[in-house]
């Protein structure tokens, strides 16, 4: 419910650096190309105790076509959404015909507009200024938005313009379940955005490396927040060259960093490729929750998928607790599935797990099955209890922990996942010895009970010796 600011301008004159410095953050790509922002970029800048919502929008361009029609359209659905525009000018460039073209566009809008004239260093602010009152709005507020000059003045006018409306708080992140979208290129990542969105939120075009920037949404569905990220595509190491798309490998990978549950989308025409399992093995040494997407199935006959799902039940077998989701994106047929698989992830990625049951399932598996004597000595395991969620981790004690074999803790490690049903996310089962808990330290009995102690053992002694 907060209020909305659009940042619009034409490409490279620093839309999303503005929006990094209002915002205080680092969450929108910035790279000395234009056209790097494609899609709608969200965040909070504050003033005060002011709060707005800020929206990060693709460059304008005279007769847009193809990539540049979707990212205009993107614009003009954040026009929409907005209470203040913040109209971004180059300093450096000039007036250009553009900019007079993005201004007769405002003004049918009928919205306030801020003109901020941007990367006025090394430059005379007042003549920037002075070039740029031709447009017909209020003196242009001079930034320098790369070394955050300026960005106070732009925020207070801001305020000045903001409706006065009761706001209402919003959903703790705490609460939010992150949901990153992850996969190859061109595998259907935005499409099944869109599709959970229901509507055209990000860019979805037959074109590989669409989506350059990880965009991170809010989604209610069944009763459940989530905070639902689309990632760039992530090729090899070795086809990747371009700087900017190094940059968009990155923020893919913080945002599986940074999310609760991942949706690996794979192509089903391509099959599981090396570049699949790369990402997959990325994801596990997160610990993350896990579902896999297997999208484009609709288009395939019954001889092409069998041969897909033969590939995957060989090639996944170490990834068994993993839920395996066939659909289209496209037509929307099995995307229910996979929200509840999604949802049964998260379940078993925060269950709780009493110490009691826990022990108990313990005790029944090393009756079953002893682990393994090594070096003539056998551990001895005790209990058990939890040491964490997301993942779920139980911590096992016991005597001789050292000689436990990995496929006695992968038998353990099936046994409480078959048990508790954590189907949707992995499980770490951790070993600690049972030391004796007083070595090295003092005894903490005071002189007086000593001297006690002696006199009762002398008298023993004395005892003894009389029979």
């Amino acid at each position: 419910m907060l209020p909305v600011v659009a940042i619009v301008g034409r490409p490279n004159v620093g839309k999303s650096t503005l929006f990094n410095a209002l915002t205080r953050t680092r969450d929108a790509l910035v790279a000395d190309v234009p056209g790097v922002t494609r899609d709608r970029q969200y965040g909070i800048s504050r003033v005060g105790e002011t709060p707005c919502l800020l929206v990060d929008t693709g460059g304008l361009v005279s007769q847009a076509e193809g990539i540049d029609y979707l990212t205009a359209l993107q614009v003009h659905q954040a026009l929409e959404e907005s209470s203040v525009v913040l109209f971004l000018v180059n300093a450096r460039d000039g007036l250009t015909a553009g900019d007079e073209e993005i201004a007769d566009a405002l003004r049918r809008q009928g919205k306030p507009v801020v003109l901020v004239v941007n990367k006025v260093d090394g430059t005379d602010p007042h003549l920037a200024r002075a070039e740029f009152a031709a447009l017909g709005f209020d003196a242009g507020l001079p930034v320098a938005a790369v070394h955050r000059r300026g960005i106070e003045a732009v925020m207070r006018e801001v305020v000045n313009h903001l409706p006065a409306q009761p706001l209402q708080p919003e959903v703790p992140d705490e609460s939010l379940l992150r949901l990153a979208v992850v996969g190859r290129p061109n595998v259907g990542k935005s499409t099944l955005v869109n599709r959970l969105l229901g509507e055209e939120r990000v860019l979805a075009f037959d074109t590989p490396g669409t989506t350059r920037d990880a965009i991170s949404m809010r989604l209610e569905r069944d009763g459940t927040q989530f905070e639902l990220i689309d990632t760039a595509g992530v090729r090899r190491r070795a086809r990747v060259s371009d700087a900017l798309e190094k940059f968009s490998v990155i923020k893919a990978l913080q945002a599986i960093e940074r999310a609760h549950v991942i949706i690996l989308m794979l192509d089903a025409r391509e099959g599981l490729t090396d570049q699949d399992l790369t990402l997959l093995g990325h994801v596990l040494e997160q610990g993350k929750a896990l579902v896999i997407a297997v999208n484009k199935w609709d288009g395939l006959d019954a001889e092409h998928r069998e041969r897909v799902l033969q590939a995957l039940d060989r090639r996944l077998g170490f990834v068994p607790w993993a839920r395996r989701i066939r659909l289209s994106a496209l037509h929307g047929s099995g995307v229910q599935e996979l929200m509840d698989a999604v949802l049964e992830a998260w379940r078993s990625a925060t269950i709780e797990m009493p110490t009691p049951e826990l022990t108990q399932v313990l005790r029944r598996a090393v009756e079953a099955h002893q682990p393994a004597m090594r070096q003539g000595r056998v551990a001895r395991l005790r209990y058990a209890h939890a040491g964490g969620k997301l993942p779920p981790r139980i911590v096992v004690h016991g005597n001789r922990t050292d000689t436990i074999q990995p496929a006695y803790r992968r038998y353990l490690e099936n046994t409480f996942t078959q048990h508790f049903r954590l189907w949707g996310t992995p499980l770490i089962v951790e070993f600690r010895g049972g030391g004796n808990p007083f070595a090295g330290r003092r005894n903490p009995l005071t002189d007086r009970q000593r001297a006690k102690r002696r006199r009762l053992q002398k008298h023993v002694a004395r005892r003894r010796r009389g029979r």
